[in-house]
């Protein structure tokens, strides 16, 4: 059974980072496991995943706010940093030799569903109009292409 289970409503509608936010949830639970079986290389390999796979997350987000306009991009990204660098003492004391992976879970999931559902959803609404307005400036491009003549179209 899972420790967390993915919910429709932390969904914000915007495919990559829902599938992003899923594998997120992924790694806790993997997480979870290795905890049960008490195997401390594993905890420190699916650690290290989440601290690097959020880095890379936070990353992709962060350009994607930002060139949709976000408003509050900075502020977001503070987040981010912040809740990095929680983590990145998590790793440390674990590496230390405590026991934190149950306290870190837990951290992680509140952190996570709040983010996700208060902090990613005010930004949703900013990144879809401007990935619709993306799509809609492809179509119109084809539709551009279409109406020149082959050499209009291989020569210019």
């Amino acid at each position: 059974m899972a420790y967390w289970n993915w919910k429709p409503s932390y969904e914000l509608g915007i495919s990559v980072i829902d599938n992003q936010h899923k594998r997120l949830v992924e790694y806790i639970n993997e997480l979870s496991a290795a905890v049960t079986t008490r195997d401390k290389k594993q905890i420190s390999f699916i650690l290290t995943g989440i601290i690097d796979y959020t880095i890379s997350h936070f990353a992709f987000e962060e350009q994607l706010i930002a060139e949709a306009g976000y408003p509050m991009a900075g502020p977001h990204k503070k987040l981010h940093e912040s809740f990095v660098a929680a983590v990145s003492r998590y790793k440390k004391s674990f590496d230390e030799g405590y026991d934190i992976a149950g306290q870190l879970m837990a951290e992680l999931q509140i952190w996570l569903t709040y983010h996700i559902s208060n902090d990613d959803m005010d930004y949703k609404d900013c990144v879809k109009k401007m990935l619709v307005n993306k799509e809609i400036q492809k179509i119109e491009d084809r539709a551009e292409t279409k109406k020149k003549s082959w050499f209009q179209t291989l020569f210019g």
